[in-house]
């Protein structure tokens, strides 16, 4: 049986059992390009090594690569389509889990401040596109993917809520915003709306001159630039650079704060920020919630506050 066949039918696999797997299809998707069209049992031990190695060092993305591989490799034994995996059996050792960056609100206003540089005669609303993107990832803490999917109906001014389709295991959430996102939101609505809208109100929310969805690819190459001019360099010695998706973290994090800071039951609430986030459950939540020096005071005075009225 063709490689390809058989990671078709897992990914469809996957998705009958409610699944996104986005990203993993993409890994699976990218084994078969390098393997070319073979048959599965004639996937070789080298080419398997070769492609999960790929070029420089070892990455947190090397054991992604190698997990995928190893549950499809499961699913394939399982069904009789091979005898045994063709995986590295030496498994290096997994570099230390990033470091998410907490952007602080004057980091936060450089960055929305930098924006301005993308404003051309070209692009009239490039740098407004830019602009209210970030503010609705810091104000609302959507993953990018979410947000760079939205369409101009699922922008629910009126009512101030932002629906959320087919996130991780297609789900559908309401994302309450809001009323200082829900102007600016108002704002660059009406000037998107002078773009063309190639499907009418399915179109893109965020979206370039053409009317088309705003790429990932496009706001991963130009964050950096918008990073550097708003001089955001993050902690010394980190390994990477603050990214665009630690927005998300910066927003748990923020509210968290907002909530020590309001004397509000912290535990009680948190299960309410799991939904907002879009997820499972509150486990998920906290590996967002980093600790932070303006966190961890506000927990200390929170404590020392329980202790005297003990």
């Amino acid at each position: 049986m063709k490689l390809q066949q058989v990671v078709t039918q897992y990914v469809g696999f996957k998705h009958s059992m409610g699944m996104c797997f986005r990203s993993e299809a993409g890994v699976l998707k990218s084994f078969c390009r390098a393997l070319g069209d073979i048959d599965i049992m004639e996937v070789a031990p080298g080419s398997v090594q070769a492609f999960i190695d790929g070029k420089g060092v070892v990455t947190a993305f090397w054991h992604q690569k190698f997990r995928v591989l190893d549950r499809f490799y499961r699913f394939s034994i399982g069904r009789g389509y091979v005898d045994s995996s063709p995986l590295p059996k030496t498994i290096p050792k997994c570099p230390e889990p990033l470091t998410p960056h907490i952007y602080t609100l004057e980091e936060l206003r450089r960055l929305i401040t930098a924006t301005d540089l993308l404003e051309t005669s070209m692009s009239p609303l490039q740098a407004s596109t830019f602009r209210t993107l970030l503010l609705t990832l810091y104000g609302t803490g959507l993953r990018i993917s979410e947000a760079l999917s939205l369409t101009l109906a699922d922008v629910n001014l009126p009512d101030s809520l932002i629906v959320v389709r087919n996130s991780k295991f297609f789900k559908t959430r309401l994302v309450p915003i809001g009323p200082n996102l829900t102007a600016h939101l108002h704002r660059y609505a009406k000037r998107r709306r002078q773009l063309p809208c190639p499907v009418g109100e399915s179109s893109a929310f965020f979206a370039t001159r053409s009317g088309n969805t705003l790429s990932y690819h496009r706001v991963r190459t130009i964050f950096p630039i918008l990073r550097k001019v708003a001089a955001i360099q993050g902690i010394n010695g980190a390994r990477y650079r603050p990214r665009i998706h630690d927005l998300r973290h910066t927003f748990a994090v923020h509210r968290l704060e907002a909530w020590y800071r309001e004397r509000a039951d912290v535990q009680r609430l948190l299960p309410q920020l799991s939904t907002y986030l879009g997820h499972v459950d509150v486990n998920e939540t906290q590996r967002y919630l980093t600790m932070t020096p303006e966190l961890l005071r506000e927990a200390n005075q929170r404590f020392e506050h329980y202790t005297f009225r003990r």
